[in-house]
């Protein structure tokens, strides 16, 4: 049975286009069911649209109490019959019901090897200009599991990418990027594959 994904994006969506174009070639056994951003102008949904996926705005401008706004995501997740949640670029914390109700199912992609570079403050841009700073020799990307606060819980996967003597942060940005993008979609498919030998 395809499994049925919602994401969570804040601007671009470089990896739900991964997934769309994946999920098109048969490459991902899920079929992603719902968008929904923090930013109303974000390329993430204009994405989603352009391929007939049903989108939702849900912020701090559709909602003003956080309370509001958590049991509003938790509904559109269950209208859409959300199986898993990704989180890919997406830069807000999720609400503790949101977190509650999906437990277990919600991941987050990250630009680095976690616990390094992770929590608040360090997303996009500022982890690679961060590990550039730091001198460091590599950097990566990582899935893992959400929990309350940024960028904790258990890790499923992590993908090494070198750190060049020579490279700016567009650089490593881009290889980064790419490396995340597999990663994503080999972390999906290992899940969907545990829960198929589950026989669920």
């Amino acid at each position: 049975m395809t499994q049925r994904l919602a994401v969570f994006a804040s601007h671009g969506g470089s990896i739900l286009q991964a997934l769309l174009d994946a999920a098109r070639n048969g490459e991902l056994p899920m079929e992603v069911v719902l968008v929904i951003s923090n930013n109303s102008s974000s390329t993430a949904l204009k994405r989603a649209a352009e391929h007939g996926i049903p989108t939702a705005h849900l912020s701090h401008h559709t909602h003003s109490d956080e309370t509001e706004l958590d049991a509003a995501i938790t509904q559109a997740l269950s209208d859409a019959g959300a199986d898993w949640v990704l989180l890919a670029g997406y830069m807000k914390k999720l609400g503790q019901t949101t977190l509650e109700r999906f437990r277990n199912r919600i991941i987050n992609a990250h630009p680095a090897l976690l616990p390094k570079y992770g929590g608040k403050g360090f997303y996009g841009r500022k982890v690679h200009e961060a590990v550039i700073a730091a001198e460091e020799k590599e950097s990566g990307a990582t899935v893992h599991l959400v929990e309350g606060d940024y960028d904790t819980g258990p890790i499923l996967s992590q993908v090494r990418v070198p750190v060049k003597a020579t490279d700016s942060v567009d650089d490593l940005e881009n290889r980064v990027k790419a490396a995340e993008r597999n990663l994503v979609l080999a972390t999906l498919n290992e899940l969907v594959n545990r829960k198929q030998a589950a026989g669920y």
